[in-house]
């Protein structure tokens, strides 16, 4: 498939390092992605983190699932194309905030592995820090919360393809960190996710 541009397009590189940046802002940028059904806690989670990391003098920025849908992918829909299509201008977005130094914290149902396999591969192509966290709980539990009345509206047959109910959710099948947030209090899972941020080299240590 032919890329934009008729395929007049050249790369234009910058001329400050990643090393250069790092040293400028403190830190390494990379990427947290955050996985989970609906309801799950993923945005609950990186709202946390990154009101922590910014406590900490860190630069950090956060991508959400409905928030990009309203704008950037606001002409797609949840079929299995357009819902492949979403998560990879994401994984783009993504990459790019995290070249630019930032750890970006996108979270996102992103229920297919495949999809999910593409942006880490985007982000370890181009050396770019990545992390997968899976933000686990039972069906259940998230049918439970449905802190948006998605899973009674897809119950009653109002939401076709919704996943966990009539579409599949893939589970990670290797994450860097899996947090069952129906039994891992809040403050906790954000030490967690210090550590692994700092295991990776985003972060400094404390």
């Amino acid at each position: 498939m032919e890329t934009g541009g008729g395929g007049n397009l050249t790369f234009h590189a910058g001329e400050v390092t990643a090393q250069e940046r790092a040293a400028s802002l403190g830190q390494r940028g990379g990427t947290v992605w955050f996985t989970g059904l609906s309801g799950s806690g993923k945005s609950t989670v990186a709202v946390a983190l990154e009101k922590a990391l910014v406590a900490r003098g860190r630069h950090a920025a956060r991508l959400d699932g409905d928030n990009v849908r309203m704008g950037l992918c606001s002409n797609l829909g949840f079929s299995a194309e357009d819902r492949a299509e979403n998560i990879r201008r994401i994984g783009e977005v993504a990459k790019l905030q995290a070249e630019a130094g930032l750890v970006c914290l996108a979270s996102f149902v992103s229920p297919y592995a495949r999809d999910r396999d593409r942006v880490a591969a985007l982000h370890r192509g181009a050396g770019v820090p990545y992390a997968e966290v899976h933000v686990a709980v039972p069906l259940s539990v998230a049918e439970a919360r449905d802190p948006k009345g998605l899973y009674k509206k897809a119950r009653a047959g109002e939401i076709q393809g919704f996943t966990g109910i009539d579409d599949p959710y893939e589970e990670p099948r290797n994450p860097d960190l899996r947090l069952d947030t129906d039994t891992t209090p809040l403050p906790e899972a954000v030490e967690r996710l210090i550590a692994l941020l700092t295991d990776r080299g985003m972060i400094p240590a404390a």
